[in-house]
Formats: C-alpha cells, structure tokens, sequence
C-alpha cells in the first residue's frame, strides 16, 4: 500500500501543472479560433467593410497561443518562435517559404549586430572599464547604482539605436551585479537592473528619432496624411518629459518592489579603484570597437541628412561594426557559440507572427473593430484608446507594425471626432515606444531576459504594472503638458 502511494506521489510531482496547464490551455485556444464559424466584419466610420479571412482568424489565434506560451514559458521561447512558423506551415495560414523568411528579417540581424557589438565589448573589457568608472561617480548606495545605470541607458538612446544600447549596457550590468553578490542566481537587485534597463531604453528611445526605426517611419505616415514634416526637434519637445519622467518612476518602482537586500555595497569604492587600476591603459582592441561603434552610430545618424545612406538598411550599418570585428580578430568564430540563440530565435518568431497578422489582414481588422468602437467617445477617450490598442499590439509585434497598422485607421477616424492628427501621432509614438509586458515586445527586453535574473511571469505582471503607470502619465499629458507646449489637441472649426 505504502508502495502504491508512493508511486502515486511521485506521478503527481513529475506532472507539472504550470507546464502542461498553459501548454494545452494555449494549443486549445487556438484550435477553437482555427475552427470557429467566420466572424463578423469590421466597419469603419465610413461604412467600408473589413472582411476577416480564415488565414486571419487563424492568425489571430496562433498569436493568442503563442503570447500563452511565452508568459507562462511551457516550452523555451525560442522554440515558441520555431512553433509559430510552424503552425502556419501545417494549418496552411502562410506558405512555409514566407512564415520561415521572417526568422532571417533585417530586423532580426540587426539585433544580431547589436548583440556582436555586446560581445566585442565584453571580450576586450570595455564593459569592466565602463562599469568601473559608473560605480566610481555614483558610489556605493545600491538605489544610486541603479539610478546611474538607468540614466546611462536612457542617454545613450539618444545617440543609438535601443537595440544596441541593450547589447552594450547588458556585459556591463552583469560586471556590476557580479560586485552586488558572489552566487549567480537571481537576485532583487539583479531583477532592478536588467527589467530596468529593458524598459528604460524603450522609455528614452522614444525621445529621438535615433532611438528606433519607429519614428522615422510614424513621421513618414505623419506626412503622408498631413503634408507636414516632423522636424527632429519636436519629438524632444513633446516626448522628453513623458520619455525621462518614465525612465525615474521605473526607478521608483523597481526600487521598492524590488528593495535591494543591501542598501550599500561597503568599500565598494576602494574595491572598484584597485579593479580599474588592474586594467591598465586602453588596449588598442578596446580603442578599436570604440571606433567601430563611433562609425555605425555616425552612419545611422548621417541617413537622415545624407540621400545616399537613406536607402540602405540599418540592419546592414550595424553588421559593419560585426564585419570588422571578425576581419581584425577583436572575435573569433568560436565566439559565435556564445551567442544566446534563444533570444535570436524569439525575435525571429516575434517577426513572423507580426507579418502574419499583417499580411493575412488580422491586424487591420483588430484595428477597425476597436477604434470602431470609439468612433462616438469624448477625443480623449478616444486618444487614449488608440494608445492602448498600439501598447498591446507592440507587445506582440514590432513597433514599426503597430504603428502602420493603428496610425492610418486612427487618422482617419479622428477627422469625424475633430482630433487634431498630431496629438495622435504622438500618443502612438510613446506608447509604441514602450513595450513594458512581454519579451518579444522589443530587443531589449529579450536581451535583458538572458540574465536570468527574472522569469517571464515576473517581467508580464511587473509589465502590466508599469504600462498602466504609462497610461496614467500619457492621459494626463494630453490635458496639461502637451496643450502646454502648444500641441493642437481638437481641430478648429
């Protein structure tokens, strides 16, 4: 009997529920979309109808299946990435040859680029040189480090490209939590640092047109239906406060949900004085990657001034620096096993199901019916939901997507509702910036994943937490600060 039970118990521990739950519960979801009765049309305020496919009902609930997967982490997130291509392949929802040439997009080895650049950085020091000297202005008091780190990673997304501030803030980040605490297992500190940096790099990068590919392409649609430009000097008048004012309270927040166990790291100062001075003079591979990321991040900021560099992709601009590093030695092949495919593998996945629901009609759709529904709301309830349609849409597909796929149909709803366009430009614009809940929401955050200092749950929950904070300071920009500044909110006349 004593047997029997026992075997019992042991079947009962080896099932694991929160696997196997969310795995079944997520292949069901989709099942049940796939094969549910055609659904309904959406219809614009102009009468125009939006059919809804059976490759974009199937989309839909690939897309709900994946998003299950990858909170709850059933299964790697990479190989949820490699289950999207190919449920689109068996249940016929795209042809295999487009599902699976998303996972080599441009946009996918750009961050492949930027993760080189990490790893060059990583390999000649430059990381322990730069977080030594961080740690030398800021002190010893662990809410300062934080802060600094935070600070650091919002100004350089002024400069670069987000993706590439995640990629190089990350080596740098580890080398200062390896000076918190000797175990390498997750830490309250740790969690602060890299969930931190992920959303602090999308929180600024909204403030440049050189912090992502976004806003050179939302101005582009700006213009398209206005006929006016968006000079570089507006984004930082009408999204630097809301940019860095969300980069402090995602300190205030990380610092009291995740209260560091140590309030000071004592004689740190003395510890990282003797550490940098065991570093010695730059080498002249540390001056050499300096110089190779000075070239990219000169190349991306000239394509906005120089005709020639416009047409060329930033994907390719980055690969440069990746190039060089291979031709002068700074990396060796074997480096290449070091990379964190899983990660690479999930943004593959992220590409593949946003073009799936973009290009079977899915997004569209989803489109017309929610900001259908606010075609009779006061202007502000209206922005603001436009805004969270582009906050959940950005958390499953790259922002560039839920911009082109929200901005055009908001665009033309706001002209019934007397809503100036530029007030929703940029209501998308933030909130497309800033991807707070899931992984594949923007490069940075996955980058930040590979830390292994949070789980998947924490990040969405703790997400969820800061994309409503968003929300708050974006509705109440609307009637205060941007009327402030002299944005037009409702049209005249």
């Amino acid at each position: 009997m004593n047997t029997q039970t026992s075997v019992a118990e042991t079947t009962a521990r080896q099932f694991d529920w929160r696997k196997w739950v969310p795995l079944f519960g997520g292949l069901g979801l989709f099942l049940l979309v796939y094969f549910a009765p055609p659904w309904a049309d959406a219809i614009d305020p102009s009468g125009k109808h939006f059919a809804l496919s059976p490759e974009g009902k199937a989309a839909i609930g690939l897309f709900l299946m994946a998003g299950i997967w990858w909170v709850f982490e059933v299964i790697p997130i990479g190989v949820t990435a490699i289950a999207i291509g190919v449920f689109q392949a068996l249940f016929l929802i795209r042809p295999a040859r487009e599902a699976f040439r998303d996972f080599m997009d441009p946009s996918v080895m750009f961050i492949f680029g930027s993760m080189m650049i990490g790893m060059a950085f990583t390999k000649t020091g430059l990381t322990k040189r730069l977080a030594y000297k961080m740690l030398e202005i800021v002190g010893e008091n662990t809410r300062s480090i934080l802060l600094g780190c935070l600070v650091v990673t919002a100004a350089l997304t002024h400069l670069m490209a987000h993706t590439a501030v995640a990629a190089t803030m990350f080596p740098i980040l580890l080398a200062i939590l390896a000076l918190y605490k000797e175990d390498e297992g997750p830490s309250r500190f740790g969690k602060s640092l890299f969930m931190g940096m992920a959303w602090a790099a999308g929180a600024a990068s909204v403030v440049s047109f050189l912090g992502s590919a976004r806003a050179p392409a939302a101005a582009s649609m700006f213009k398209e239906f206005t006929g006016r430009d968006v000079s570089f000097f507006d984004l930082p008048l009408f999204l630097g406060l809301i940019g860095w004012g969300m980069v402090f309270l995602i300190w205030v927040y990380l610092s009291i949900v995740f209260k560091p166990s140590k309030a000071t790291i004592p004689g740190l100062r003395q510890k990282v004085a003797k550490l940098s001075a065991t570093l010695g003079p730059m080498s002249r591979n540390e001056v050499f990657v300096l110089a190779c990321v000075a070239l990219v991040v000169l190349l991306m900021a000239l394509q906005s001034a120089v005709p020639a560099l416009r047409t060329i992709d930033r994907a390719a601009l980055m690969l440069v620096s990746t190039l060089l590093f291979f031709i002068f030695g700074v990396l060796k092949v074997q480096d290449l096993e070091e990379l964190p495919w899983n990660i690479i593998l999930l943004f593959s996945g992220a590409m593949s199901i946003g073009f799936c629901l973009w290009k079977t009609g899915a997004a569209e759709w989803m489109a017309v019916s929610w900001l259908g529904l606010l075609k009779d709301a006061h202007w502000w309830v209206f922005v603001m939901g436009i805004a969270a349609f582009v906050l959940v849409m950005t958390n499953f597909i790259m922002n560039v997507a839920a911009i082109a796929i929200a901005l055009p149909v908001s665009l033309v709803i706001a002209k019934y509702l007397g809503v100036a366009p530029d007030v929703i430009f940029y209501a998308s614009l933030v909130t497309a910036g800033m991807p707070f809940v899931l992984l594949i929401g923007a490069a940075p955050n996955a980058i930040a994943y590979e830390s292994k200092q949070f789980t998947p749950g924490e990040f969405f929950w703790h997400g969820l937490a800061m994309s409503a904070i968003l929300l708050v300071v974006l509705g109440l920009a609307l009637v205060t600060l941007w009327p402030l500044f002299g944005m037009p909110i409702l049209i005249k006349g």
